[in-house]
């Protein structure tokens, strides 16, 4: 007997309505997460959250002497992932495929 695997699925699950789906994703949003990371609140953002007040240190590496940047996609590689030297500079492999 041949399975149509396309067809959608019927199950007791999908009997729920949208507007009872819509009222439950805001308490799984509200941040009152419980017990799951009590000892490091920060650990998460709430969606929405204003973070323009943040500041980030990030320290940026120059390209080492084993790296390049791909001229197609613009990311730094490895050596081993030069597939070749373009016109316009070096292409990974990703790129090239």
């Amino acid at each position: 007997m041949a399975t149509d695997y396309d067809a959608p699925r019927k199950s007791e699950d999908d009997s729920e309505s949208i507007e009872a789906l819509k009222e439950r994703v805001p308490d799984k949003l509200s941040g009152s997460s419980g017990d799951e990371d009590s000892d490091n609140p920060s650990s998460f953002d709430l969606p929405g959250a204003d973070l323009s007040d943040l500041e980030l240190d990030v320290v940026v590496l120059p390209a080492q002497d084993d790296e390049f940047t791909c001229m197609s996609c613009f990311l730094v590689k490895h050596r081993s992932q030069l597939d070749h030297e373009g016109a316009s500079g070096p292409i990974c492999k990703e790129c090239a495929a």
